[in-house]
């Protein structure tokens, strides 16, 4: 028997190397025509990404079934999508790669099936989903069926959606209905120069329009997160695309069900006395609230999202003695860190996602108001503000503030505050909690006095002065309850800290409902 078994095994290993070859037609000219794009193949990205030797591959051997226009001439194993399940970190995760060199990694009926397997396979088992897509769009040979194939993926990124996290790496072109699937994953990757996302191309932006733009203009990196905010992360090559994935999934759960991810913390002194010098001595002098995001969680863990997007806002995930959290904060140091359109829908979408995915929120806050103008007012600040609070309002996590300096009118409701279901709210000595800023509020308050006064600048300034010391500090505040401790900057980490443990099993039941309208 033992003499026999090797010959059986090479036999069967011969072929299958015959059919593989038989049916992959040119496959090595395909891959070479990727590498000279710059491009990894869609195989190279998986393995690339999950630990080595964990990747499971399903329907490597499915076939298209489409039959007109020249398919029954051409077939290629796995139609275009490598699919199947692996680990990072020893983590259980699926993924689909879309294969650019087979019809353009055009989406076939066969293709959307094997997309779809995965996906209720990552529902039934409670485990993230990855998708790597690099494809022209729906294969036009197929008509209606592809296009029924993109409706059932996108039936189920909603379902999956606050169930599993679901991440996207654009790394090639995306184009038409395809993009709405990512767009409704809960991060996006891309990759410049070689990433591109649209509704319509240029061609037809031209054609419509009259518009001459290019593709990287249109729908690149770039232009996604910096001006249209759809995708999360802009990588500079696929390599590094891939490890910010990973670095992603180390903060964030398997599931809904699931904690957040907790790293062994030792402990020790926790206080920070550089968070002392960060507040400027001018309270209009801006200053970054990124140092004191770093000054206060473990060393080197934030990981920022939407770096380059709304950037009066600043979101991203960090650790706190070992434990991930979500940090939501203004950014003094652009727009003096008010709340606009773009800042407000930024931080709606971080904070919903983590409250899906039991991810404690930690809020900074430093901010003098909504941003005025005909052009915030005509484009919805109303609606969209209304999104931040909603999403703050609504969600059941453990929830911390820490006000540095200004909390001005309904921004100070909006950002976290004891009103709107905060478990914990500090200030520090230098911050100011007032429906407006001490001048404005002065000259209506005072009007009357100010303008009979024989020295009006003198008087404004004396009334100025009365209503900062009156109002412009923590303590009215803390006195009604709204401030659970007003404390120096350098215990900032340290009560944080003890927070959070407190919060470790809070449980908080939202009334029974379908679900709730947020204002779209």
């Amino acid at each position: 028997m033992s003499q026999s078994k090797g010959p059986r095994t090479d036999k069967f290993k011969e072929l299958d190397r015959k059919n593989q070859e038989a049916l992959m037609g040119g496959g090595e000219k395909r891959i070479e025509q990727q590498h000279n794009k710059g491009k990894l193949t869609a195989r190279e990205r998986v393995l690339l990404l999950l630990d080595e030797n964990s990747f499971e591959e399903l329907g490597k051997f499915v076939l298209h079934r489409g039959k007109d226009f020249g398919l029954d001439k051409e077939y290629y194993l796995g139609d275009g999508v490598v699919t199947g399940y692996g680990t990072i970190d020893g983590r259980l995760v699926y993924v689909f790669s879309q294969d650019f060199t087979v019809f353009g990694g055009s989406l076939s009926e066969t293709h959307a099936e094997k997309i779809v397997k995965i996906m209720d396979l990552a529902m039934k088992n409670g485990a993230p989903l990855i998708g790597l897509n690099d494809s022209g769009g729906a294969r036009i040979q197929e008509g209606v069926v592809s296009l029924g194939g993109y409706a059932d993926i996108f039936y189920r990124n909603v379902m999956a959606s606050g169930v599993i996290p679901q991440i996207s790496a654009i790394l090639g072109p995306c184009a038409g209905g395809a993009v709405y699937s990512p767009a409704m994953t809960d991060f996006i990757f891309m990759v410049e120069n070689t990433s591109f996302m649209f509704v319509t191309g240029p061609n037809v932006v031209k054609t419509v329009t009259h518009e001459n733009v290019t593709a990287e203009e249109l729908g690149g990196a770039t232009t996604h997160s910096t001006k249209s905010g759809v995708t999360h992360f802009s990588c500079a090559n696929e390599a590094e695309c891939i490890s910010q994935i990973k670095r992603l999934f180390s903060f964030i759960p398997q599931n809904c069900e699931d904690p957040a991810p907790r790293l062994p913390y030792p402990g020790g002194d926790e206080k920070r006395p550089g968070l002392n010098d960060i507040i400027p001595s001018n309270p209009n002098q801006p200053y970054d609230m990124r140092e004191v995001i770093a000054g206060t969680v473990d060393d080197g863990s934030f990981f920022e999202v939407h770096k380059n997007f709304a950037e009066n806002m600043v979101v991203g995930f960090a650790r706190l003695a070992g434990r991930s959290i979500g940090i939501v904060g203004n950014q003094p140091a652009s727009l003096a860190g008010v709340l606009d359109i773009d800042a407000s829908v930024k931080g709606a979408r971080f904070v919903r996602f983590c409250d899906s995915f039991n991810i404690p929120l930690l809020v900074l806050e430093d901010v003098p108001g909504f941003l005025p103008g005909t052009d915030q007012e005509w484009n919805g600040i109303i609606v969209n503000g209304a999104k931040l609070l909603y999403a703050f309002s609504e969600a059941t996590v453990p929830r911390v503030t820490v006000i540095t300096r200004k909390a001005y009118g309904g921004a100070y409701d909006v950002m976290n505050s004891k009103h709107i279901g905060a478990d914990m709210n500090y200030a520090w000595p230098s911050a100011e909690i007032a429906v407006m800023g001490a001048k404005g509020a002065a000259e209506i308050i005072f009007k009357k006095e100010i303008s009979e006064s024989t020295d009006p600048e003198a008087k404004l300034a004396e009334k100025v002065d009365t209503y900062t010391r009156k109002f412009a500090n923590p303590y009215k505040a803390a006195h009604r309850g709204y401030i659970d401790e007003v404390i120096y900057p350098e215990q900032t980490r340290e009560k944080l800290i003890r927070a959070f443990q407190m919060l470790e099993n809070k449980v908080a039941v939202l009334p029974k409902k379908k679900h709730g309208n947020i204002p779209l």
